[in-house]
């Protein structure tokens, strides 16, 4: 007897022992399968460099700089090669970077609050993500690497600097892929030229709606980039993005992107910001501008849109991990929301779902709207385009729905006159401040910035949209400001209720929007109050309602409460 449970303690032992070492061997395997090791550099004297700081918003290094104006626009310019405009834009902009990822992190933990489920999401992106330097250029790598010297190291729990830099350029891919309501919503862009524009000229105007919280939006970028390689060109980013989502080039090539529906992904490919980047440096016309998206693989579907200077047109470039496709326009304008229109991907069952169940189609048609309203349009008109929070027939659908072309989210909104080489850039609020004007072709003849003269063009700047100082703007400030305690109150078991004077307020603040009573179902749902609770869910269905799946999760919570 004794010698058989000998025996057993042995194959116990024998088994753990095996088990314990196929556990190191897999994480020794994990970890060196998902570890990215830095490009090679051909010189590093860059890191020496020093900043001289001229004032509180304007510091200088060599020929670059970094200047925040009257609008709070950081506008940088930068040149060199690959590294050293990686550690250029790193030592001007740290603080900037800094704050972003801060803010960046804190979305994130709001978004998925368990400590597990985060430390789960690291291993998962990190093994998703373990082959993405395969798929960026190396000019970017390199350029990305010399950035992330000026990342925190607050963050090394979740992967080293330039790790986390290579993936937080992949954020926009990833994120609309997993989640239909997440970082990305749905972003509007829109072209006119020839006799649908008052001198003729090619203009391009866009709302970029990528949210990540109020704060990541604060400091807007506009990097000027005189690459050793390819086009000057401009984009507007944040700290620690290289990638491009808006830009244009010095031979009047401009780029936005708009997420399409998706497939989740299955593995890493090129980030769509950075093929965005790499259209702006590389080429000056439509036809360069698709070669150059056909020969990347990326994650998911998106749509980018081509303004040409040369072409005196736009188009749209429509791409999935899989196929590619274009549509030219049939009039003198073109419009993009977040569905497909091509030959190659219109009828395929993703994106008629996406059209039957999203508000890309709405917003599309409240588009058509707009541009047949202008006779002719400006910079201006467009600018009131961009701005326009009505639903189709000019319906009040209530401030922030996702069906207006104007959702009160806005990362940045942007105005393109190619062959002038103009661009209007919003600053903040969303897209209410005022649009500053810069001409490329004076920014790039006289980069070496000198005195504290503005580098924006005042007599073209567009004045602040006047609901900015209206009773409705105050209205809706307080509507964000208790929307977000209700969200914690939701996901947070600890939170305190409201009192009756926020809930009131909450109730008057933004009475069309249909998500306002959806969220005071769910409040007086989990609260016990069923009757309170059906009766806003039954209020919410008769407003203008986004998605199918916001209509849907009303409905089931009045089935559930009825079945209990």
């Amino acid at each position: 007897m004794a010698k058989k449970k000998n025996r057993l303690k042995k194959v116990i032992l024998y088994s753990l022992a095996s088990l314990s070492l196929l556990l190191m061997a897999g994480i020794i395997y994990f970890y060196f399968r998902t570890k990215i090791d830095p490009p090679t550099p051909k010189d590093m004297s860059a890191l020496n460099y020093k900043v001289t700081k001229v004032d509180s918003a304007y510091f200088t290094l060599g020929n670059n700089w970094i200047r925040r104006n009257e609008g709070g626009l950081w506008e940088m310019y930068v040149e060199g090669d690959a590294f050293e405009r990686g550690v250029v834009i790193g030592k001007l902009a740290q603080p900037l970077i800094r704050k972003q990822e801060d803010a960046f992190i804190a979305q994130i933990k709001k978004i998925v609050p368990s400590e597990s489920y985060l430390k789960f999401l690291k291993y998962f992106i990190a093994w998703f993500n373990r082959d993405i330097d395969e798929y960026i250029p190396e000019e970017y790598k390199l350029e990305i690497y010399g950035e992330s010297f000026a990342a925190s190291h607050d963050y090394d729990f979740i992967g080293d600097p330039y790790h986390r830099m290579l993936n937080y350029h992949a954020a926009h891919d990833i994120g609309h892929a997993l989640q239909d309501k997440n970082m990305v919503v749905g972003c509007t862009s829109f072209s006119a030229w020839g006799n649908r524009t008052t001198d003729g000229s090619l203009l391009i105007g866009r709302n970029f709606d990528f949210f990540v919280g109020d704060e990541f939006a604060e400091d807007k970028m506009l990097i000027f980039f005189n690459p050793d390689r390819g086009n000057k060109f401009m984009i507007v980013s944040w700290g620690g993005m290289i990638g491009a989502v808006s830009g244009m080039n010095e031979a009047g090539l401009t780029v936005t992107i708009n997420a399409g529906k998706s497939e989740i992904p299955t593995g890493a490919a090129t980030p769509i910001s950075i093929l965005a980047r790499e259209i702006l440096q590389y080429a000056t016309n439509i036809e360069e501008a698709y070669e150059i998206a056909k020969k990347r693989k990326t994650f998911v579907a998106e749509a980018i849109m081509i303004g040409s200077a040369k072409d005196g047109k736009t188009a749209i470039i429509e791409k999935s991990p899989g196929k590619i496709g274009i549509v030219y326009p049939e009039n003198n304008d073109i419009i993009c929301a977040n569905h497909f229109r091509s030959e190659t991907f219109k009828d395929e069952a993703i994106n008629l779902k996406n059209i039957q169940e999203s508000a890309s189609f709405y917003r599309y048609q409240r588009m058509v709207e707009l541009l047949s309203a202008e006779q002719k349009l400006d910079y201006k008109s467009m600018a009131k385009i961009l701005r326009d929070q009505k639903g189709q027939h000019g319906k009040n659908i209530g401030m922030g729905n996702e069906l207006a072309v104007n959702q009160l989210l806005s990362h940045h909104s942007i105005i393109f006159k190619p062959e002038q080489n103009l661009v209007w850039v919003s600053s903040n609020p969303y897209q209410l401040g005022k649009y500053y004007a810069y001409d490329l072709k004076e920014i790039f003849s006289n980069s070496v910035y000198k005195g504290r003269e503005d580098m924006f063009i005042d007599s073209l700047t567009i004045p602040a949209d006047p609901f900015l100082n209206s009773e409705a703007y105050k209205n809706f400030v307080t509507f964000k400001s208790i929307k977000n305690k209700i969200t914690d109150f939701l996901s947070n078991d600890n939170a305190s209720p409201l009192s009756p004077q926020d809930l009131t307020a909450f109730e008057q603040s933004n009475p069309e929007y249909y998500y306002m009573y959806s969220l005071l179902g769910d409040y007086y749902k989990k609260s016990g109050d069923k009757a309170k609770a059906k009766s806003y869910y039954e209020k919410g269905l008769t407003k203008q309602i986004a998605t199918k799946k916001e209509e849907d999760h009303m409905r089931e919570q009045l089935k559930e409460m009825e079945e209990e």
